[in-house]
């Protein structure tokens, strides 16, 4: 029942070096821990089957299983799912009560991560059973904003959720904290027509990419922010940006999957980074270069051109 930790990184970025040196003090602080450094772009097959899309990011094995995952540079956390799940590993019978009352605040605060949470197997992108399939179809139909969380990804929520709810299947659908129920009762909500007075309903994806584009003057899409960018693309640009001196923000696109297919066809540019400057589309990366190659860019980012 020995925990492995595998840290998926790339050479390029400074967080990763940052992460590994996060780690080198938790092995030593934790000896029962594996801890293994992989190359994401070195080995893409592999980083393709866990869905490995930025750097750095954490997966935890146990018996040769997936239990945990962690997207991004968050060391405390990582300390945190580390002794987590180090301490399950060589629970005892006199810890138990200790574990279920940490675990049951993991739940409550999953479940109150968004107004509308639905637990499901996989993501509404790629549902990985019938039910779970009907029951983003409904969502999506009655234009409901809701997060998921996939169970899959960890067995110690899925099978606590079971029990701390109460219920005892997936998928299950939270309102404001509270279970509302599965597909068959949401069903019975669409079919009565409570489901639109009882879930949140989302802004339209083209009004909400309007407002994100005019957010600021100068508005950049790219995987992760200006202080900590998550892919060489996004990298360059930044550094470009901030020889310009001219102010800018930033928007994660890794943090919200349904701008980040959005926005690819509402602009017509399949790639990013994209930079916007009042609500028009500058380009990617090649664009910009270009432009500052020209001398152009400066005009560009201050709407002169």
């Amino acid at each position: 029942r020995s925990l492995v930790v595998v840290h998926f990184w790339a050479p390029w970025a400074p967080q990763c070096a940052q992460m590994n040196e996060v780690m080198v003090a938790l092995a030593k602080e934790h000896m029962q821990v594996t801890f293994v450094k992989l190359e994401a772009e070195a080995l893409p097959e592999v980083s393709e089957k866990y869905g490995i899309s930025s750097v750095p990011t954490f997966l935890f094995f146990k018996n040769s299983q997936k239990v945990d995952r962690l997207d991004g540079a968050h060391a405390p956390e990582l300390t945190k799912k580390v002794q987590r799940h180090a301490s399950s590993s060589s629970v005892s019978a006199g810890s138990n009560d200790s574990t279920k009352e940490d675990l049951n605040v993991r739940l409550k605060k999953l479940i109150n991560a968004a107004p509308c949470m639905l637990f499901m197997k996989g993501s509404p992108k790629e549902p990985r059973c019938g039910f779970s399939k009907q029951m983003v179809e409904i969502l999506n139909k009655h234009g409901i904003s809701f997060s998921s969380f996939d169970i899959f990804s960890d067995e110690e929520v899925r099978q606590g959720l079971k029990t701390y709810s109460d219920w005892p299947t997936y998928p299950q659908l939270y309102v404001a904290g509270e279970l509302i129920g599965g597909l068959d009762i949401v069903k019975e909500l669409e079919a009565s027509g409570e489901l639109d007075t009882v879930c949140p309903k989302a802004q339209k994806l083209e009004d909400r990419l309007k407002v994100l584009i005019n957010k600021a003057p100068v508005m950049l899409f790219m995987k992760g922010s200006k202080q900590v960018a998550k892919c060489g693309f996004s990298k360059q640009i930044i550094e470009i940006m901030n020889s310009t001196g001219i102010d800018y923000e930033t928007f994660d696109i890794l943090e919200d999957e349904e701008v980040r297919q959005g926005l690819k066809t509402y602009s017509n540019w399949p790639t990013y980074p994209q930079l916007y400057v009042k609500g028009e589309l500058v380009g990617g990366l090649d664009i910009i270069k270009e432009l500052k190659e020209t001398g152009e860019l400066l005009p560009v980012l201050k709407g002169e051109n």
